[in-house]
């Protein structure tokens, strides 16, 4: 397969170089390329994140644990610390740093004081896009490959593995494979990056620019490279209007409706009964969540306590207060930090402090969940 493409648009020309992240032969080409085309820009299908995420090792330690949980987003930091942890394995497997390419297009940049495009979309907003457009099943399939390569029963990359990913016949395969088991993700992370970075490449001022790309993009890329697309719509987060978003707002009403419909029909005795249901369900259901994730007594406390309240407000949850109480009682030292890029197992995810104050606000929160699709029910048979 042909992995250096050269197409002209316009007055433009353009270098795409395909590669595989983790090879070292995509290292040596992307130099070999660059020193031939002497071009007059290097883009890289990075955006700022990646970027700083690749040059700065002790990027995590910037993290602020507490504004993650306030703003709901532990599940896509977990999301990014998994990421990248399988990426990070691969590489190792392999004896070269998952984006050295990269890397090395932006040094020479540096070095032949070249300008640098950064052409990729910003990775929290595909992350996103691609979480609210998943299904439940996805989401599912999503989440048992990503613990499969951290747990080991995925499947195992070699060198021959990846060598092969180089061939058109194979991407294309995996692609489809893809498309069929989790369209949504495929119709995110490469279908419309496809056309954000075609877009930007064009968008350059360059006469001569060298792209830097992974290799499952280059037919995609190829394609957009027409004319320039309003890439505006897909850097927009739409908020998925589920199920879930309406029964928000159902639960405290029918709750709201069964203890009156239960005062005034039974009495205060029963309707008393009725809420210290609610409370003792959600409560210990919550601080199970918690305790499974091995939080530390005041967390679980903090569970027990807020589940019942949070379970009825639309704006709140259970775990960011079982996550913010961990987070001041057991907060993360520097070593915690260091060691998130070289995690390889969830019992290492368990032990670390960073990680297992995420996975507390997560499992307080499905505990307080499942404690409410149990509650709500049952209370409302002790009417009947």
């Amino acid at each position: 397969m042909v992995l250096v493409e050269k197409i002209k648009s316009g007055e433009k020309r353009i270098v795409l170089v395909g590669t595989t992240h983790v090879s070292k032969e995509s290292v040596e080409l992307v130099r070999q390329t660059i020193e031939r085309e002497k071009p007059d820009m290097l883009g890289v299908e990075l955006d700022f994140q990646r970027l700083q995420q690749l040059r700065q090792d002790k990027k995590w330690q910037q993290m602020d644990l507490g504004q993650v949980i306030r703003e709901g987003k532990t599940h896509l930091c977990l999301l990014n610390v998994l990421l990248a942890n399988l990426q990070r394995q691969i590489g190792d497997d392999l004896g070269v740093k998952p984006g050295s390419e990269m890397l090395l297009a932006v040094k020479i940049a540096a070095e032949k004081k070249l300008p640098i495009a950064l052409l990729d979309r910003d990775v929290a907003i595909t992350l996103r896009r691609a979480l609210n457009r998943m299904s439940l099943v996805e989401k599912a399939r999503l989440g048992y490959s990503i613990l499969g390569g951290l747990m080991g029963f995925g499947q195992k990359l070699d060198e021959k593995t990846v060598e092969q990913f180089k061939e058109k016949d194979v991407l294309n395969a995996l692609m489809q494979q893809l498309s069929k088991q989790l369209p949504s993700v495929k119709q995110v992370l490469v279908d419309e990056r496809d056309v954000f970075i075609a877009t930007r490449i064009l968008q350059t001022k360059a006469k001569k620019i060298v792209a830097v790309v992974g290799v499952g993009h280059l037919d995609g890329i190829k394609k957009y490279l027409d004319r320039p697309r309003n890439i505006g719509p897909l850097m927009k987060v739409e908020k998925k209007k589920s199920l879930l978003s309406y029964l928000k707002y159902l639960i405290p009403l029918a709750f709201a409706l069964l203890i009156g419909y239960g005062f005034y029909t039974k009495g205060s005795a029963i309707a008393f009964n009725l809420l210290l249901f609610w409370f003792i369900i959600n409560g210990v259901l919550s601080a199970l969540g918690a305790a499974l994730a091995r939080a530390h007594p005041l967390s679980i406390l903090a569970a027990f306590l807020a589940a019942p309240f949070t379970s009825l407000h639309p704006a709140l949850a259970a775990g960011w207060f079982a996550g913010l109480v961990e987070l001041r009682m057991r907060p993360p030292k520097v070593a915690d930090f260091e060691q998130l890029p070289k995690m390889q197992s969830i019992t290492g995810m368990a032990s670390n402090r960073v990680t297992r104050i995420l996975i507390v606000t997560a499992f307080a929160n499905i505990g307080s969940v499942i404690g409410t699709l149990i509650a709500l029910p049952y209370i409302a048979s002790l009417l009947l």
